[in-house]
């Protein structure tokens, strides 16, 4: 059974830093491109970060470059969000999601992506 179970959220003022984990079970991490993605209340999912198989390159949406930095441990089984300087805009729902395509090949819907953890809340006041 597979599991992405995603953890670290929490309330931060804003200008703080967050870390956020997604422990995976049940699947071998390394044959996976490993995402994040965050949904505002009343909005839609939204593409935040991707890093490829190896943790060579990754990907960020403009909102969060400079701020956000995604990584992994294959041998872990685990993919980190440091979120930094945090605003309130980025308070949202922050979901793990893996999908079996190379880094390049960024699904474009919601169902390329293969498994999804149940979410961790993120919130930063001003």
């Amino acid at each position: 059974q597979v599991q992405l179970v995603e953890s670290g959220g929490g309330v931060v003022q804003a200008g703080g830093s967050l870390r956020l984990s997604c422990a995976v079970s049940g699947l071998t991490l390394s044959s996976f491109t490993m995402n994040w993605f965050r949904q505002p209340s009343g909005k839609e999912r939204e593409f935040v970060a991707r890093i490829g198989w190896r943790g060579t390159i990754t990907e960020y949406t403009d909102s969060v470059k400079g701020r956000f930095i995604i990584s992994r441990d294959n041998a872990k089984n685990t993919v980190t969000l440091q979120m930094n300087s945090l605003q309130p805009e980025d308070t949202a729902v922050y979901y793990c999601a893996a999908d079996r395509g190379p880094v390049a090949a960024r699904p474009t819907v919601l169902d390329g992506y293969q498994y999804w953890g149940q979410g961790t809340q993120v919130t930063v006041s001003a």
